[in-house]
């Protein structure tokens, strides 16, 4: 292949499976000997990663590079906006803060970052045999049109082939096909070359006769329909779409040998409550204690839910103050601090382990300084230097490897008054010497926090601190014969490969890479 192809793969939808079919290709790719990189010149997520050079780039577009085997690097990703509010979105800009952009601005803000974004494909296509491309959204989203850099606008200016993904499981998929081509001008229509359909179940002749008419009347084919594979959780840009991201979902492991396993014991599970931040910021990390087996994730914004479980887990917030002041709206506070009153564990994690300080002084996101949980001897204060690191340590001889991004930086504050409400249980914690440092952070008692993103992901370390967790409680947890967290993603990307290659038109997917979007496409008349 000569270097410097490249294909967009849109979507009708936001999580219609673009970033899936992405990484199936990419892997697919890689299997034939061709050197692919993945890229999405604009991602709009706050579940991120942080490259070896100590650049910040959107999870979807790390696992993508795993799945190329390549090393992941910021113009896999020039821009990532990174949302602080319903109206604020902070940039990160070839994989470093750049300021923040407004709702008012969006139209028009991003049409300097454009640039950055052009001249960051045009490097990897110089680079690589390929690059697949990940649209945002939908490209039928004619009312940011102008300005647009991550769809159609992308796909004019590199003249990329685009093939648009459906999700036949939500409904509406046919209308969604030809609706999107319809609603494009002239000369973007010219680059969507055809379309693939998501998440199918069932006998494929019953969709058939649907697909056939598609075909007729936007004289683009479907390549393919790839069925629904029960199991596939690769990591999601869209926070709230994380195991359903609803008001209360379970998640349990994926793997069917961890599932397995996770029976053979008999006895309960191991239940885990994930506090279900409305900011919430890579959630990612609590993947891997849903894929041990046995262990039961619950996340949840219910106060019962929190009381009743095993281990509470307070994730990373992009707004650590505004997601604390909604936890005590709804008493999902007072539910955390009696759990620690009992001697129940409670693990914070970056932004969670910021609420669980004594005081929290906050100049950069909300402006304010307010009293945190008090469970942890610490102050937290916000600098407007994001920490963006990829540290190692270990705990109790188990080795881990983790990333930080964060502004807070929490310090211990022995000589602060305790909050009230744990006053007198602070005070004897102290005495007792029952701190410890626990990973960048503190343990106090059955109280846990630390800033380490992806911990969890180290299997040992995993395994041990859970078995401590239900010791503490007097559960019967213990590890169970399974794949570690790594083997059963690099399963996840072998299953994705494997279905691109058996249900979709390869052949015709690397003619368009290689050639670029077909001459003669008809364009569908649409009124003016």
């Amino acid at each position: 292949m000569t270097r410097g192809g490249g294909l967009l793969v849109a979507g009708t939808t936001s999580d219609a499976g673009k970033s899936l079919v992405t990484v199936g290709i990419c892997r697919w790719l890689t299997r034939q000997g061709i050197r692919v990189a993945p890229f999405k010149a604009q991602n709009m997520s706050n579940n991120s990663m942080v490259c070896t050079d100590g650049s910040e780039i959107g999870r979807a577009q790390w696992v993508q590079a795993m799945a190329a085997r390549v090393e992941p690097e910021a113009a896999m990703n020039p821009v990532l906006l990174k949302p602080g509010s319903d109206r604020t979105s902070h940039v990160v800009l070839l994989g470093k803060p750049h300021g923040v952009l407004r709702a008012g601005e969006y139209a028009t803000g991003r049409k300097a970052l454009a640039e950055t974004a052009f001249d960051a494909l045009a490097e990897l296509r110089a680079r690589f045999d390929a690059v697949v491309c990940e649209g945002a959204g939908s490209p039928a989203e004619i009312n940011l049109r102008t300005g647009d850099y991550v769809n159609m606008g992308l796909a004019r200016h590199a003249d990329l082939p685009v093939v648009v993904v459906a999700d036949v499981d939500r409904g509406g998929s046919l209308a969604a096909m030809y609706g999107t081509l319809a609603l494009l001008d002239p000369a973007d229509q010219r680059h969507l070359t055809g379309f693939v359909i998501n998440k199918f179940r069932g006998d494929v002749d019953v969709l058939r006769p649907g697909l056939d008419r598609i075909t007729e009347l936007t004289g683009r084919p479907v390549y393919g329909v790839l069925p629904w594979l029960d199991g596939v959780w690769i990591d999601s840009e869209d926070a709230l779409a994380i195991g359903g991201w609803t008001e209360s979902s379970v998640l349990q492991s994926e793997c069917p040998d961890a599932r397995s396993a996770g029976r053979s014991g008999g006895s309960r599970p191991l239940t885990v409550a994930v506090v279900r931040f409305p900011r919430v910021s890579n959630a990612t990390d609590v993947d891997a204690l849903a894929c041990e087996p046995g262990v039961t994730v619950t996340l949840t914004a219910d106060p019962g839910v929190v009381s009743a479980a095993d281990l509470v887990v307070l994730p990373g917030s992009r707004a650590t103050v505004s997601d604390l002041t909604w936890m005590r709206g709804r008493g999902l506070d007072t539910a955390v601090v009696a759990r620690a009153r009992a001697g129940l564990p409670v693990l914070g994690i970056c932004g969670g382990y910021q609420m669980l300080a004594e005081r929290i002084v906050d100049p950069v996101e909300s402006g304010r300084t307010v009293p945190g949980l008090g469970l942890l001897p610490t102050e937290v204060t916000f600098g407007t230097d994001k920490k963006l690191d990829r540290p190692t340590g270990s705990w109790r001889g188990h080795d881990v490897a983790a990333y930080e991004i964060h502004h807070g930086v929490a310090t211990r504050n022995d000589d602060a008054p305790p909050a009230d409400v744990l006053h007198t249980e602070r005070r004897d914690a102290r005495s007792a010497g029952r701190y410890e440092r626990f990973l960048d952070g503190w343990r106090a008692g059955s109280v846990w926090g630390t800033t380490w993103h992806g911990a969890f992901e180290n299997d040992d370390f995993r395994r041990a601190w859970l078995v401590e967790i239900a010791e503490t409680i007097g559960h019967s947890w213990r590890p169970a014969a399974a794949p570690g967290f790594t083997e059963q993603r690099e399963t996840m990307l072998n299953r994705l490969a494997d279905a691109v290659e058996t249900h979709l038109d390869t052949t015709a997917l690397l003619r368009l890479i290689e050639h670029g979007p077909p001459g003669g496409l008809p364009v569908l008349s649409t009124p003016r």
